[in-house]
């Protein structure tokens, strides 16, 4: 992994702090539903407000298009972030331009200031070099925390780091640092738990993590496209026959990287997707196939299933972790994600397993599972953890490696 500065390299009493975060949270009718990004975020903030510094929050918040749109202020999170700090912290009602330079100028060592939503600003996600530069003008040190949008080149997460000192925020070092625990340079044997509804949508994950991992185990929608390649029935499943192809290209692509690939061999089955619907479990035969009902849909792994995931995460050191292994939403398609996750997290606890998960859905279905507080390492980051999780470099996260 690249060397960045954090924020320990730093000297930064009485200077002023741009802080990337990201405080794009879910707001209705005016006030936060889900406090956990501001949260996170919280720690960094009272380090440097500790420290003497003059910190100034930057963010997005959805998408205004590049034009002011008071939906997406983000003045109705100054109480959140104010409670979640313990400061009172003050409004400024542009993000770059005389009048955030003079709302910054008012700052006294440990006041925090938060900017007005960089999105309403269409140079923003331009990564615009003049946009960058206004905001420069607003600090002396740049610090980045914002993870959930480093796989974005914008202004405020890639060239801004290039035109002041750069550093990883508390909540951006920790990321990085589980994410180079978990693939970068883990203790082996490692597997990954890969689930969700569409193969299309992982391509690029499975490809990567074929190379990296010693056990895949594969569940969801996208288990019954592997099964279809095989030639196994899986009647009105959710299935993308059309990459069957592709399907058996990564089974072989694992087989000559000493990858082993893991899927059910027996599952939940039910004609619908509804909750106390009747359902039958449904197993492969000796002979590898499977009597299928042609109305049925697999909707979970079957117990044999959940006994050889758990026993397969047993053998390993490091886990990482993203999508649900079934319709985890729906009682009683949600056993074989819970008892799964379940395990590793008791695994976790116990010293056995690190286990690094994200992206998706896998928050909601851990949490559904009273196993995310288990993991060592949950991220709310989504499209940038799975872009790690792909391989690919990310442009916040380039940005902040020393040169």
């Amino acid at each position: 992994m690249r060397r960045f500065q954090t924020l320990d390299d730093l000297a930064v009493s009485g200077k002023r702090v741009l802080l990337r975060a990201d405080l794009n949270v879910p707001v209705k009718n005016g006030r936060v539903t889900d406090a956990t990004r501001i949260e996170r975020l919280a720690p960094t903030i009272k380090e440097l407000i500790a420290k003497g510094a003059r910190v100034v929050v930057m963010s997005h918040f959805g998408r205004p298009e590049g034009k002011r749109n008071p939906a997406y202020s983000l003045e109705p999170l100054v109480g959140d972030l104010s409670k979640a700090i313990g400061v009172a912290v003050a409004f400024a009602s542009e993000s770059a331009g005389p009048e955030a330079e003079g709302a910054v100028a008012q700052l006294k060592p440990g006041a925090v200031l938060l900017l007005e939503n960089l999105r309403f600003h269409g140079e923003e996600e331009a990564n615009d070099q003049g946009f960058a530069r206004r905001l420069a003008a607003l600090g002396d040190i740049y610090v980045n925390d914002a993870f959930s949008a480093a796989h974005r080149a914008h202004a405020s997460t890639a060239a801004l780091a290039h035109l002041l000192p750069a550093a990883a925020g508390r909540l951006m070092q920790a990321e990085l640092e589980a994410l180079e625990a978990a693939l970068g340079d883990p203790k082996r044997p490692v597997a990954a738990v890969v689930g969700g509804a569409k193969v299309s949508t992982k391509l690029d994950l499975l490809g990567n993590l074929v190379g990296r991992v010693d056990k895949l185990l594969i569940g969801g929608g996208m288990a019954n496209t592997f099964l279809h390649a095989r030639g196994v029935q899986v009647g009105k499943s959710l299935c993308e026959r059309d990459l069957a192809p592709t399907a058996r290209e990564i089974v072989a692509r694992a087989k000559t990287r000493g990858c082993e690939i893991l899927l059910q061999t027996d599952a939940v089955v039910a004609t619908k997707l509804e909750a106390g619907v009747p359902t039958q479990i449904v197993a492969a035969s000796p002979d590898g196939t499977w009597p299928m009902p042609t109305d049925g849909m697999m909707l979970d792994i079957g117990p044999v299933t959940i006994q050889r995931f758990v026993a397969a995460l047993g053998t390993c050191r490091t886990l990482v972790w993203n999508g649900p292994l079934g319709a985890f939403e729906t009682a009683p398609f949600d056993r074989g994600t819970t008892e799964v996750a379940q395990a590793a997290a008791a695994a976790t606890q116990a010293g056995r397993l690190l286990s690094v998960a994200g992206g998706g859905d896998t928050v909601a279905a851990l949490i559904h599972a009273g196993a995310i507080d288990g993991f060592s390492y949950v991220s709310t980051a989504g499209g940038a953890f799975l872009e790690w999780m792909e391989g690919k470099e990310l442009p916040g996260v380039a940005a902040l490696a020393q040169r």
